[in-house]
């Protein structure tokens, strides 16, 4: 990317503006992660927390951009509107209302929106709960309890905190999508991500001159980080090219030859959803878990807590079952046979029509189990040889892949506009390809 290329963003007011606003709206978001909830003792909580690195807690954490440790306004994140989603599409499938809903087109739409939102709330309102009831329970080792002043009004006033930090950022995140650059909420988990990496590298080059961590093990935790940054880059704007061929068409007294296409399938077609999407699904009881002081809740905790044989079965099997989920709702391959019949195109040696959709479908769906392996590998495997090298602190491959992803979507969005109003893109040759 030229300076040139770069002060091409600044030549186009609109795209200036949008810019500028997104970066003032995440800007808003890290402030009010810095805002702690009334009548928390900090330095008793900071103890705890101190002990939760490498916990689904920890993982959490790192989600919210270091909000949870502090427990401030925005401690939930964005994660119970994610959680909501889910529960709305997978409803999608099975209530005939939503369906119905679905297929009404934009105001359809906006209802199902509306349902996402009240289920945000619901679901914020559990969390907030379990986490006001299990902080009165938490002390420190000297038995410093973290509440000051506990009792019903400490949990009303918890509760009531959280729900509206949760609120809050999931109006921000839509703010964004509409009137800036990028996915909203991509872009806050994004951000809360990319807020813990200034502490992580001090923490680890702290740790280098202290002789805690080796400069081998510095040298191979990094290296594995630039080589799944590399493998993701690769993969991201990687295609499966349909060839289309379209019949010859007479307009007027001309006849006009058949041109020669293609049907780009992406690899990943589902992108950064189904690691964020398997992670709320882990989190959201998880996290009630590990705030209830009890026996069996702190045994639940345990298990869902990130390197655990069950944590790595549930998100595993989570991230492919989304991929394949997520690829089914934006894709429609009976959808896409019929629109090249009706345009006259065809797959060569492919019969148009219920044909043609059955041979898209079956591609779709080799180079989605494809897809949802590498992210299942991508997310997973660096988490087990960053434990295995004994790295302190938790940037697996779930974070890398969304922080690169989100990157990669948001600069292409960057590059449609600047495309669009006929100013060159950031690469000299060719586009950004994003996965949309």
């Amino acid at each position: 990317m030229g300076t040139e290329s770069f002060g091409n963003i600044f030549r186009v007011p609109e795209l200036r503006n949008r810019i500028f606003f997104t970066l003032a709206m995440l800007a808003v978001y890290r402030l009010g992660s810095h805002i702690p909830v009334p009548g928390i003792n900090s330095s008793v909580l900071a103890e705890f927390f101190a002990s939760m690195q490498g916990t689904i807690l920890g993982f959490f954490d790192m989600f919210s951009g270091g909000a949870l440790s502090r427990l401030t306004i925005f401690a939930l994140g964005i994660m119970p509107y994610i959680s909501s989603s889910i529960i709305i599409q997978l409803l999608t499938v099975a209530v005939p209302h939503l369906e119905k809903l679905k297929k009404e087109g934009e105001q359809g739409q906006k209802k199902i929106t509306q349902y996402t939102r009240y289920g945000t709330i619901f679901l914020a309102l559990i969390q907030g709960s379990g986490i006001a009831f299990g902080l009165e329970a938490m002390t420190s080792p000297t038995g410093v309890p973290v509440v000051n002043d506990p009792g019903m009004a400490f949990k009303i006033i918890t509760v009531i905190t959280l729900t509206s930090g949760t609120a809050f950022l999931m109006w921000l995140g839509e703010q964004i999508t509409e009137r800036g650059v990028g996915n909203g909420i991509s872009l806050i988990i994004f951000a809360g991500i990319v807020a813990s990496m200034p502490n992580a590298i001090i923490n680890s080059l702290r740790l280098l001159q202290t002789g805690e961590l080796t400069p081998i093990t510095a040298l191979i935790a990094l290296a594995i980080m630039v080589t799944v940054v590399g493998v993701i880059v690769f993969v991201e704007t990687g295609q499966r090219r349909i060839p289309i061929q379209y019949a010859k068409r007479m307009v007027g007294r001309k006849m006009y030859s058949g041109q020669s296409s293609h049907l780009p399938l992406k690899i990943n077609t589902s992108g950064v959803i189904p690691p964020i999407f398997a992670s709320s699904v882990i989190m959201f009881p998880a996290t009630i878990a590990s705030f209830m002081q009890h026996p069996v809740m702190n045994k639940i905790a345990d298990s869902l807590s990130p390197g655990t044989l069950i944590y790595t079965t549930i998100y595993v099997s989570t991230i492919i079952f989304f991929c394949f989920f997520y690829t089914a709702l934006v894709f429609n391959p009976t959808d896409v046979a019929e629109n090249m019949k009706k345009n006259g195109g065809f797959v060569p040696g492919i019969r148009p029509g219920r044909p043609t959709a059955e041979y898209i479908d079956y591609v779709l769906s080799r180079i989605t189990l494809g897809g949802a392996l590498y992210l299942a590998i991508v997310c997973v495997f660096p988490d087990f040889m960053i434990q295995a090298f004994s790295v302190p602190f938790y940037f697996g491959g779930t974070s890398v892949l969304i922080v690169v992803g989100v990157s990669m979507d948001t600069m292409s969005q960057v590059e449609s506009h600047l495309v669009m109003r006929q100013y060159s893109g950031f690469l000299k040759e060719g586009r950004i390809r994003g996965r949309r």
